[in-house]
């Protein structure tokens, strides 16, 4: 494991997170930038409310943006976060090709994604072992068996954070899509690999009970957790100990200077809430970084 240590960490590549980048480094602060921009939801967006740049596509934004950063002295990590913990006054960060990241300072700004199979039974029986969020739940299914499904790091982690629970753990995964550190941790492992399948459908009576797959194997399980794409951003919030809204527990909550309940976290752009603009995202990435940068010279 190859450690880095920066001043700021900075979760998310969308236009939160590279304004926050932006700023945080021109006060002269070490700041490493972790995520993938093609990942980002505003990444294939056609832009045209944006302020000053009313006909442009999200793509090139971003880019744009993370030349900025780089120039002003931001270091990315193309890479996803597969586990956040708070040690010793510090804030370490796991990702999935072996690298860990520790800083000072964490800024959320991962927006909040929630990718849906679309298969029948999903949405039947969410609640009743259909979940998406293996951290939260995977306490609820200790010694039965549980399926994962996804491809990319957040299923292929969260199917390793499984076997803590259970013995019992399947992967269900069309193309396996992670660094090889993380495909090389699967392979000596216990998970039961379905490579080059997909989940056609989850049956249950009262409650889930087994997977059929496209190619009509079913598989008894008591658990489905759904795990598309990279790891869930309020997954890290909460595994960092940060406060979600009251009401619908989907949103990070900040006060204006976008600070967590946390010490040291911070947070902008979707992650925070609606509305789900472009605009937004920057000004609190902005004040994000101002904060995240001042709080790093006051802890120095």
């Amino acid at each position: 494991m190859k450690k880095h240590t920066y001043d700021v960490a900075i979760l998310g590549t969308g236009p939160a997170g590279l304004q926050a980048a932006i700023h945080a480094t021109r006060k002269k602060v070490s700041v490493a930038v972790v995520g993938k921009i093609a990942k980002s939801s505003a990444y294939r967006a056609h832009v045209e409310n944006f302020c000053c740049l009313p006909q442009t596509t999200g793509e090139d934004l971003l880019n744009r943006g993370r030349l900025q950063a780089e120039k002003s002295g931001a270091v990315f990590f193309d890479q996803d976060v597969v586990h956040a913990r708070q040690l010793n006054g510090r804030f370490q960060l796991d990702l999935e090709g072996g690298d860990q990241i520790e800083a000072k300072v964490v800024i959320l700004a991962m927006g909040i994604s929630r990718k849906k199979l679309g298969v029948p039974g999903e949405r039947e029986w969410f609640g009743k072992g259909v979940s998406y969020c293996v951290e939260c739940d995977a306490n609820f299914f200790r010694g039965v068996p549980v399926a994962v499904v996804g491809c990319e790091s957040a299923a292929v982690s969260g199917a390793l954070t499984s076997l803590f629970y259970t013995e019992h753990v399947h992967l269900i995964c069309e193309e396996l899509r992670v660094a090889e550190n993380l495909a090389e941790k699967l392979r000596h492992s216990a998970v039961t690999m379905h490579e080059g399948r997909r989940v056609r459908e989850i049956v249950g009576s009262s409650a889930v009970e087994a997977v059929l797959l496209d190619d009509g194997t079913r598989i008894p399980v008591q658990g489905v957790f759904i795990e598309l794409g990279a790891k869930g951003a309020l997954e890290i919030a909460t595994a960092l100990g940060v406060n979600l809204d009251t009401e619908s527990f989907q949103y990070v909550v900040t006060n204006k200077k976008q600070e967590t309940n946390v010490p040291g976290v911070y947070a902008a752009g979707d992650i925070c809430g609606p509305p789900w603009q472009i605009a937004k995202a920057v000004g609190e990435g902005c004040v994000a970084g101002l904060e995240a940068a001042d709080y790093v010279r006051k802890i120095s």
